[in-house]
């Protein structure tokens, strides 16, 4: 496989082709805003129709993107969708060096970050103990619980840099992997780095995570994947192409999602080509 020959073949399609060639698997949204209200219209239907058949709902769901997340509230509360019944598996959480979780109060802390979204949706009916973060208390058995009671339904994720869904960075035989404690790469802890304000301070930035597996991803019946840059720099439009049509490989590990079930939703500005080819 030569990755950098098909990266430029595939950087090297407009827009417009790439959403000719994608079809129905990929939904085009105007703006970020856009995106993040057709993603909690996504779960609020999806929700609302188990919900009526007295089915659980039981989805992986991701800490970036979050902007879904008030829509999805407020989605939830007009409708009047039951609650009691949806069970939330979120995707990962940083770790010290000691391999301890971050605490919630921490300024990285996915936890800490989703908590006033969970505190709304606790007051709406969803059980506190539908609720879960990886933790190394309950990583090794994460992947059976998740696999349990009918399995998963779908995951929402978004994806890294370097093709992650969740902490799941390139390495052999991923795509087989559960959920475990992970070393991120260089890749990952620049560009998220960058995106978390920390002043470029790479020397304390987390470079240990726990997640669920790669394998738990796939094995859930759909997956719903968002690709977006998100902020000035256009870092995403080659990891979407790469998603949509990239040969499958460990190297970027959401090309695996292709031969199952899965939507990518995208704006127009990550879409494009970038202005510089080469």
């Amino acid at each position: 496989m030569r990755r950098g020959a098909e990266v430029r073949s595939l950087l090297a399609l407009s827009g417009e082709e790439v959403g000719r060639r994608a079809g129905n698997r990929l939904v085009v949204c105007e703006d970020i805003e856009d995106l993040h209200r057709r993603t909690a219209e996504i779960m609020a239907d999806e929700l609302a129709v188990n919900a009526r058949a007295g089915r659980a709902t039981r989805w992986i769901v991701p800490v970036g993107p979050v902007g879904q997340y008030p829509h999805f509230v407020r989605l939830v509360r007009g409708r009047g969708i039951d609650l009691a019944r949806l069970h939330l598996f979120f995707m990962d959480e940083y770790c010290d060096e000691a391999g301890a979780a971050f605490p919630a109060e921490h300024p990285l802390s996915f936890k800490g970050t989703v908590a006033p979204v969970l505190e709304e949706l606790h007051a709406l009916g969803l059980p506190q103990e539908q609720v879960v973060f990886p933790d190394p208390s309950n990583v090794k058995t994460l992947s059976a619980r998740m696999a349990g009671d009918g399995g998963l339904d779908t995951c929402f994720a978004g994806v890294g840099i370097h093709g992650h869904l969740a902490f799941n960075e390139p390495e052999p035989g991923v795509a087989s992997m559960g959920a475990r404690r992970v070393a991120l790469n260089d890749f990952t802890v620049t560009i998220n780095a960058v995106r978390a304000h920390v002043g470029g301070n790479l020397e304390n930035f987390p470079r240990q995570a726990v997640t669920v597996g790669l394998a738990d991803i796939l094995a859930a019946r759909r997956r719903v994947i968002l690709v977006r840059n998100g902020c000035e720099f256009d870092w995403a439009n080659t990891v979407l192409r790469l998603a949509l049509f990239g040969e499958p490989g460990d190297d970027y590990p959401v090309t695996h999602v292709r031969g199952r079930e899965y939507t990518i939703l995208t704006d127009r500005e990550t879409l494009a080509s970038p202005s510089v080819l080469f």
